[in-house]
């Protein structure tokens, strides 16, 4: 159970990280605690998988991926890991993951890849095509980047 500090450090641990050479101690000092106080909870939190992990949200275009697109590929059941699994490991792939296949639509392996122009995206495409022998697929190019946000805890008060 979460006492009322480790609901406040998760309220902060949640918001933008401050970008200062010492981020845990600005927080530890908004927060009105040591430094070694909030990593030895945060350490706890993380210790008994009450947190699994502390990401970065990447606006791509902002960072100057302006191209982006969702790859659905159409992969043969007895190479979807293996294909998945080369993919995964590629640099320019952000995402990727399985879905159930439909009569209308085919595609069980997904891809998101980034780049700077909409050609771009079509060769890195075709890397992939080559690397794994998967020659159906399709681009579909966002158009529009999405807020971008997570689960927010002990938001009242």
């Amino acid at each position: 159970m979460f006492d009322t500090l480790d609901r406040k450090i998760i309220q902060m641990m949640q918001n933008e990280f401050p970008l200062v050479a010492e981020p845990y101690k600005e927080l530890a000092s908004q927060i009105g605690i040591s430094e070694e106080e909030l990593l030895k909870r945060l350490q706890r939190y993380q210790k008994e998988g009450q947190i699994r992990k502390m990401g970065v949200v990447l606006w791509h275009r902002k960072v100057g991926f302006a191209a982006n697109a969702l790859c659905a590929w159409q992969a043969p059941t007895d190479r979807l890991e293996e294909a998945g699994i080369m993919m995964a490991q590629m640099p320019s792939v952000t995402h990727c993951y399985t879905r159930t296949p439909y009569s209308d639509w085919p595609y069980n392996l997904y891809t998101m890849i980034h780049a700077q122009t909409r050609e771009e995206c079509k060769q890195l495409a075709e890397e992939l095509a080559a690397l794994t022998r998967l020659t159906d697929y399709t681009l579909l190019f966002s158009t529009k980047e999405w807020k971008k946000t997570s689960m927010r805890y002990f938001q009242e008060g």
